[in-house]
């Protein structure tokens, strides 16, 4: 079963990105922000990794910039699922490590084919 961890400061964002994706048949962890999720993520092989940007302590950018640096995560695809939608904030994704930028709100089933997309299980 394939592995995701979420990342996102919101409890009901987490819950909801978890149902979907357990519906999908995806195995889901959750953290509260960058700082559990880099502790979660190196401690347990995800095999994909979804994070929201603003996040209090560590945030986003940074989590994918010290994941990436592992190299047990410098292949796993890492979707960002944030709210700002600006060109600049979607650049430092990809800068920073990102394979996908999606824009809250994002659909249920836009989010499970991105996440099939880069696993190339689609």
């Amino acid at each position: 079963m394939t592995r995701v961890l979420i990342i996102d400061d919101s409890s009901l964002t987490r819950e909801f990105h978890s149902h979907i994706l357990k519906d999908a048949g995806f195995a889901c962890v959750t953290a509260a922000d960058g700082m559990e999720g880099l502790e979660k993520a190196m401690a347990e092989k995800f095999d994909i990794v979804l994070t929201d940007i603003n996040m209090q302590g560590m945030d986003g950018y940074e989590f994918i910039r010290r994941a990436r640096q592992n190299p047990d995560y410098d292949e796993v695809p890492i979707i960002i699922i944030s709210t700002e939608a600006k060109e600049g904030d979607k650049q430092k994704g990809f800068s920073a490590g990102a394979n996908l930028y999606l824009v809250k709100p994002t659909d249920a089933n836009r989010i499970v084919e991105s996440m099939k997309m880069l696993l190339g299980t689609r």
